[in-house]
């Protein structure tokens, strides 16, 4: 993704070469730089990837309908080790690094908008409004990369319904956590913070639209966008809003972080196709994080393999020009 930094005067190249090429070299050059001390004190893998930041605090949960089956998920070291979350910087070990300034307690989510009655939830008490699912889904980056990840929580369509939203009510916006001094690289990185993402309400309301507050068994990892977020499986992952404080309803289609920093490469929609390229590289394949090297390179799948629940809200609309 492109990014703009304070006090920079051109583009690095890290931002002009796709960002999974550019990580996989700097991996490769890390590892050849200090291999052989790193190995020599048993800290290689330390060297490469630095530890996870995550409690783990078990979660009851249950089997889900909605669970994709026959897919093996992703290492919970991957997982928790390569993640997008600019708030903590723009690396892919950036967020494992520094997430652990987060303070996921006290937290609260406020409802406002086109709702009947302004609302606030706490965290606690939104973990036990349903009950917890697990639901392991194929997960998308928009830069080409993908990985299976065993999710925990339930509809967003059972919050919704406790917001108690008008029927004037068109999208929902969602408000991501916004404090310097919990998420250093707020300072650093320049976007139009808080981070806003927004979906359109059927979208919303759609079952396999998660609410989630944890992944492979235990609460999320700080890292992953404790404590509260939302999966949309279907779309690109920065539609995914992490560590959400607000939610808005609203009648016209909500701004956007990445929709309004770049419209030309990241569309409202970002719905999971491969017949539409980001302009600065193609989409018809993804690389698979963690999958052996036979199998690292996967044709793309339309909807990220969710077509037949999820293709009937797009009927009639021109998909590449509602990318």
């Amino acid at each position: 993704m492109l990014i703009r930094k304070s006090g920079s005067t051109s583009i690095p190249s890290s931002e002009i070469t796709p960002r999974s090429v550019y990580m996989d070299r700097r991996s490769f050059m890390a590892a050849g730089a200090a291999g052989v001390a790193a190995l020599a004190a048993g800290r290689f893998a330390q060297v490469l990837r630095p530890e996870s930041v995550h409690a783990d605090t078990k979660l009851t949960t249950v089997s889900s309908p909605f669970s994709t089956q026959g897919l093996t998920p992703t290492s919970f070291y991957d997982i928790t080790h390569y993640n997008n979350f600019y708030e903590f910087g723009t690396d892919k070990d950036d967020p494992a690094r520094y997430a652990g300034s987060l303070r996921t307690r006290p937290w609260s989510i406020s409802v406002e908008g086109l709702v009947k009655a302004k609302k606030k939830f706490d965290i606690d008490t939104l973990m036990k409004l349903q009950p917890l699912e697990d639901r392991v889904y194929r997960f998308r980056c928009v830069e080409a990369w993908s990985m299976v990840i065993p999710w925990i929580g339930y509809s967003l369509s059972e919050f919704i319904k406790q917001c108690d939203p008008l029927p004037s009510a068109k999208y929902v916006q969602f408000l991501s956590l916004d404090d310097p001094s919990q998420e250093p690289a707020l300072n650093r990185v320049q976007l139009d913070w808080p981070y806003s993402e927004g979906l359109r309400m059927d979208e919303a309301m759609h079952p396999l639209t998660l609410l989630t507050f944890g992944l492979y068994g235990q609460v999320l990892p700080n890292q992953d966008g404790a404590p509260v977020r939302v999966v949309v499986p279907w779309k690109y992952g920065f539609k995914s809003a992490k560590s959400i404080v607000k939610v808005r309803f609203v009648q016209k289609q909500p701004s956007t972080t990445w929709n309004e920093m770049a419209p030309n490469e990241y569309g409202f929609y970002s719905n999971v196709n491969p017949n539409v390229d980001h302009p600065r590289w193609s989409q018809k394949v993804e690389r698979v994080i963690g999958a052996p090297i036979w199998k690292q390179r996967q044709p793309t799948l339309m909807f990220n393999g969710y077509a037949d629940q999820v293709a009937s809200m797009y009927t009639g609309m021109d998909l590449r020009k509602y990318y």
